[in-house]
């Protein structure tokens, strides 16, 4: 008997133990993320340019939010403004595309519109207002990467420029920000013609657009998809996409003083606090011959924020309040005194609660 109640008091705590457990397991799955998050689309999502998804999001922790505003940005583009108003005009990258509020189904989310345009790899950013009452609105954010692919075909490519293409003037001494020089850096503005009658910029490599110079001594083809002007003389660029291609005829006839393009140098990545002053720094950027650098900072990555000295070697911003870890990320680029720019350089910057 005492063998027989000693294992069953054994099974029944097993049993006991296991239903602890699965308890315990329904009430951590039930909690809600601790993070605000995007649920839907899902991160690297392929999406279909001008079709319409559902846009769903986690709260998280964060009470008190009155509205989510979402935007679309190319991969690459700089965070410049957040837009309202989607018919306004100006220095606009991504009017909002959809504001979800509490009655919506699902709430705070709702059918989203990819952008009919869009083309390659595209961000979506979710940005929630929190109401603090007399203490004003607060936001929090969360941004994923999907890819956006046309259903249509491309019919042609075409090239925002004149052409054939004349780089620099004789006789003209190089200035910064208006003249071609020797070492300069330049993306080719290309467009393709679609099917569905929709015009699309195809700069990118992410957009499927590869370039080849027939003289790589006059334009040279850098590994990021940039171009740069290495020699004076004509050449021809070609471009293919997809299954097209397009030939555009070059002429440069800069300057022939010698001139190595700058390095830029946004510095290491940063973690910091709520709250703090954040410097960027790009002092260790460098001029192979030696001359004074201009810089200029944009922001890339995050909810935008006001960021100062944008035109220094050191830009500051004031780290927001966050709920959770949100990285945002900047690029740098530098001029030198005759016009060479650099390759673009990033710097991540991590704010914690």
């Amino acid at each position: 008997m005492d063998r027989e109640a000693s294992t069953v008091k054994r099974e029944a705590w097993r049993w006991n133990l296991s239903v602890f457990a699965a308890a315990f397991y329904l009430v951590l799955t039930a909690q809600p993320a601790q993070a605000f998050k995007i649920l839907e689309p899902a991160e690297g999502a392929k999406l279909t340019s001008g079709s319409t998804v559902t846009a769903r999001v986690d709260l998280g922790k964060d009470s008190g939010i009155v509205q989510v505003r979402y935007y679309w940005y190319g991969e690459q583009d700089d965070t410049l403004v957040g837009q309202e108003d989607a018919t306004a005009t100006g220095s606009i990258v991504a009017p909002v595309a959809l504001i979800g509020l509490s009655d919506h189904d699902p709430a705070f989310g709702g059918p989203l519109r990819v952008p009919k345009d869009g083309i390659g790899p595209m961000r979506l950013l979710a940005v929630a207002d929190i109401s603090r009452g007399r203490l004003g609105t607060r936001s929090v954010f969360d941004e994923i990467l999907v890819n956006v692919e046309p259903a249509a075909s491309l019919g042609i490519i075409d090239f925002e420029t004149d052409k054939p293409l004349h780089l620099g003037r004789t006789g003209q001494s190089s200035a910064f920000g208006h003249v071609d020089s020797m070492g300069k850096v330049f993306e080719l503005p290309v467009v393709g013609e679609f099917t569905d009658g929709v015009t699309r910029r195809i700069s990118t490599l992410g957009s499927g657009t590869r370039y080849q110079s027939s003289n790589p001594k006059i334009i040279q083809v850098l590994s990021n998809g940039l171009l740069q002007i290495v020699g004076n003389g004509k050449m021809t660029l070609t471009v293919t996409n997809r299954d097209k291609q397009a030939l555009l005829d070059v002429t440069v006839d800069v300057n022939e003083e010698p001139n190595e393009p700058p390095v830029a140098d946004a510095g290491p990545n940063q973690s910091v606090k709520a709250g703090t002053k954040v410097k960027l720094s790009g002092l260790k950027s460098r001029d192979a011959e030696g001359e004074a650098l201009y810089y200029s900072w944009s922001q890339v990555r995050g909810s935008k924020i006001a960021l100062l000295d944008v035109d220094n070697a050191e830009a500051s911003f004031l780290a927001p309040t966050v709920s959770e870890k949100r990285t945002y990320r900047f690029k740098l680029r530098v001029t030198d005194k005759k016009g060479a720019d650099s390759v673009p350089a990033f710097v991540d910057v991590t704010v914690e609660p």
